[in-house]
C-alpha cells in the first residue's frame, strides 16, 4: 500500500514529461510495446507477465533517466503509476474480458446476483444484528458499481478500496459506540458479500482478473491485498452459493430462486414515455395517462373518446403483456405446488390457495383495463 503521506499520482505530469525532447527514447520504448502487444498470441497470464516485466524494466530506466535526476521516491512512483495507466488504457480492449470464458462468468455472476437480490437478507449470511446497517451499505455498493467507469487497474482497485473501507469504518464505529466485540474478518466478509450482491457490479469477474493481472504487483500488498482477496472470496462465494451457505432450508432456497427467475422473466420494458419514479412515489397523471412507481399504465384514466387510431397498437401490446404475465404466473404456481406441499400443512395450504386465487382474480380483472 502507498504511504498515507503520498499524494495521488499526477497522470498529466507524466504525460507532460513525455512530451519533452529528452523523453524521446522513453516514448519510443512505450510506443513499441503498445503497438506490438496486440500482434502476439493472446493469453491472459502471459499478457499479465509481459506488462509486469515491462513496468519493472521501465522503472529501472526512469530511475536512471536525466528527466528524473535527483527525483524523490514519490516522484518516481508517480511516474510508474502514470506509465501503468497510460499503457493499460491503450491496451484495454485487448486485455479486459479478453476471452469468451470471462464473458460467460461475468454473465453468470450478474444473473445470479439479480436472482439473489429478490430475497437475500443479512440474516441469511449470519451478519449479527448489531452490525446490520443497510442504509449505509448503499454508499459502499455505489462505490463498487463505479468499477466499470475506469480503464486503469489502479482506478478500478480504488473503487474496491473505497467500498471496503466504508464497510470497515462502519464496523469500527458500531464496535466503538456499542461496546461490542471489535469486528473482525468473520464479520467483514459476509457484509461484503451482501453488498456485492446488492451492488451487482458489472463484469465483476473480469474486473477482478484485470486488477490481479495488470496492477503492479508490488502495490498489491497490505490493506490493498486484504480487501482485494476478500472481494475475490465474495465472488467465489456468490458463484457457488447454495442453501447451506445461506443458512436456509434447501427447498426454501430453490423456491426463492424459482420465484426470482419468474419475477425476472415477466419483467417487461416500460412503454415509451413512462416516467421512472422512486419506490413509494405517488402516481403522476399526465395527459390522462397514469404512471406508478416506474411501471407504465397508459389509458387507466382515459375514456373512449380520448383514444386515437394509433393507440390501438399500444393497447394490443399491453393486452398481450397482461395475458403473458397471467399465463406465466399460473404456470409457476402450478410448478411450485410440490414445494408448497412440503412446506405447508393443510390449513396453511388452504390459506395460501385462497390468497393466490384472489391475486390471480385481481390480475385478471386488471388485465381488462391495462
Amino acid at each position: 500500500m502507498e504511504p498515507s503521506h503520498v499524494s495521488h499520482p499526477n497522470f498529466y505530469d507524466f504525460l507532460n514529461r513525455m512530451r519533452r525532447p529528452a523523453a524521446a527514447d522513453l516514448v519510443r520504448s512505450i510506443k513499441s510495446f503498445v503497438i506490438s502487444f496486440p500482434f502476439q498470441t493472446s493469453n491472459a497470464e502471459h499478457d499479465g507477465n509481459k506488462v509486469q516485466d515491462f513496468l519493472a524494466m521501465m522503472e529501472t530506466t526512469i530511475k536512471e533517466h536525466p528527466l528524473w535526476a535527483h527525483a524523490t521516491y514519490e516522484e518516481i512512483d508517480s511516474a510508474i503509476e502514470g506509465l501503468e495507466k497510460y499503457i493499460m488504457t491503450k491496451l484495454f480492449t485487448h486485455t479486459f474480458a479478453s476471452s469468451s470464458e470471462d464473458a460467460k462468468l461475468d454473465l453468470e455472476i450478474s444473473e445470479k446476483n439479480c436472482l439473489l437480490q429478490h430475497f437475500i437478507k443479512p440474516d441469511h449470511l449470519d451478519v449479527p444484528r448489531v452490525f446490520q446497517n443497510e442504509a449505509s451499505w448503499l454508499f459502499a455498493a455505489k462505490e463498487l458499481q463505479k468499477i466499470n467507469f475506469f480503464k486503469a487497474p489502479r482506478d478500478k482497485l480504488l473503487c474496491i478500496m473505497n467500498c471496503c473501507r466504508i464497510i470497515n469504518n462502519l464496523l469500527l464505529d458500531i464496535s466503538m459506540t456499542t461496546n461490542h466485540t471489535p469486528a473482525g474478518a468473520d464479520d467483514f466478509l459476509p457484509i461484503l458479500i451482501y453488498v456485492t450482491i446488492k451492488a451487482n457490479p458489472p463484469q465483476l469477474h473480469s474486473n477482478l482478473k484485470f486488477v490481479q493481472l495488470y496492477r503492479k504487483h508490488s502495490k498489491l500488498v497490505s490493506e490493498v491485498e486484504y480487501y482485494l482477496t476478500n472481494l475475490i472470496s465474495a465472488k467465489t462465494f456468490i458463484t457457488n452459493i447454495n442453501a447451506s451457505s445461506l443458512s436456509m432450508d434447501e427447498s426454501e432456497f430453490h423456491r426463492n430462486m424459482q420465484l426470482a427467475r419468474l419475477a425476472s422473466e415477466i419483467t417487461v420494458n416500460e412503454p415509451s414515455g413512462t416516467v421512472q419514479l422512486s419506490e413509494g412515489s405517488p402516481p403522476i397523471v399526465r395527459n390522462k395517462y397514469i404512471y406508478v412507481e416506474g411501471n407504465g399504465y397508459p389509458f387507466m384514466e382515459a375514456e373512449a373518446r380520448d383514444l386515437r387510431l394509433e393507440d390501438v397498437q399500444q393497447l394490443l401490446g399491453l393486452y398481450k403483456q397482461v395475458v403473458t404475465k397471467y399465463r406465466k404466473l399460473s404456470e409457476a404456481l402450478r410448478q411450485l405446488s410440490i414445494d408448497e406441499n412440503q412446506l405447508l400443512d393443510n390449513h396453511q395450504r388452504q390459506d395460501m390457495k385462497e390468497k393466490i386465487e384472489q391475486q390471480l382474480e385481481q390480475a385478471g380483472n386488471s388485465g381488462g383495463t391495462r
